[in-house]
């Protein structure tokens, strides 16, 4: 393991993907969500490929046992990557970004409705935690109901932003089931494939002809998120999960600076404070689940006989 290279390969992935959120908010005045999905995912594509070429894994790594889950994976994924273009559209990218946080809060409850997951009391204080931080954030959107125009599409912004972290919940859900049986770069590879395809069904519903330099925003959005994907998949050949994981949170920080330097979003107190909240529950979840890890594995390695 060389945790260092590790942690640096993630926060590279997490500079890329906040940059390419830059990059589909630049272009959401103009282009609507599902074709900024088909930007993304489209372009993705080759570079995923061009890394498994370099490998020599392009043979096997896209081998696949169930088409289904990939299916299922895809569908999940499209959905909270759509609705989260749509939430850039109408709010700040900081917000965007602190919200899409409440995600690994959901996987928790998630998981055990759905895979059968047992969560104690510490984790459940923890998810209270972290969506307390959500409901702070979303208060002075909520209200906003009441007043103008550009705050009811800040309103539904944060509603939309929400229901993208619930679907990113239910992908990572998917994941957790394929990576027992599927490579990770077969699962990453088909996702970008699945989105696609899913993103083509919205051409009806208002696709436009973007200009010359909106086209090239999303197509270097669309290259920097399979990068992004890469450096991702490559922080874990590195260092354990557990290590990496925290370093997500230093999005927020990226999303801070590009939000004030480009785009004159100065964050709010209730934004600021929300997001502190959320933070700290996902890292007392990181926390949690990794001690949970090593008691398990502890107790495989006393029922295994010795000898």
């Amino acid at each position: 393991m060389q945790p260092v290279k590790g942690i640096s390969l993630k926060l590279c992935a997490v500079m890329l993907f906040i940059v390419m959120s830059a990059l589909i908010k630049a272009a959401s005045e103009t282009v609507p969500p599902g074709q900024a999905v088909f930007f993304r995912s489209f372009f993705a594509i080759p570079v995923i490929l061009l890394w498994l070429i370099m490998r020599g894994d392009l043979r096997t790594g896209l081998r696949v046992q169930s088409v289904m889950g990939h299916v299922w994976r895809g569908i999940a994924g499209t959905g909270a990557m759509g609705l989260s273009f749509a939430g850039l559209g109408l709010l700040p990218l900081p917000e965007v970004t602190a919200l899409s946080y409440a995600a690994p809060l959901l996987v928790v409850i998630f998981a055990a409705m759905f895979l059968g997951e047992s969560v104690g009391v510490f984790r459940i204080s923890a998810v209270m935690l972290g969506f307390a931080g959500v409901l702070i954030i979303l208060a002075p959107r909520l209200t906003a109901f009441e007043d103008g125009v550009v705050e009811n599409a800040q309103a539904v912004g944060a509603m939309v932003v929400l229901m993208g972290a619930m679907c990113a919940a239910l992908a990572q859900i998917y994941i957790r089931k394929l990576v027992q049986y599927e490579q990770t770069s077969a699962i990453v590879f088909y996702f970008s494939v699945t989105a696609t395809a899913l993103s083509l069904i919205t051409l009806p519903f208002g696709w436009v002809v973007p200009d010359g330099f909106t086209v090239m925003l999303l197509i270097l959005a669309g290259l920097l998120g399979g990068a992004a994907q890469i450096f991702l998949t490559s922080a874990f050949r590195f260092a354990d999960a557990s290590v990496v994981a925290p370093f997500d949170y230093a999005s927020i920080l990226f999303a801070l600076a590009i939000g004030y330097a480009v785009f004159d979003e100065v964050p709010t107190l209730p934004m600021l404070g929300g997001a502190a909240l959320i933070v700290l529950a996902g890292i007392v979840i990181i926390v949690r689940e990794h001690r949970l890890g090593l008691e398990r594995g502890a107790a495989r390695a006393f029922r295994t006989p010795q000898g």
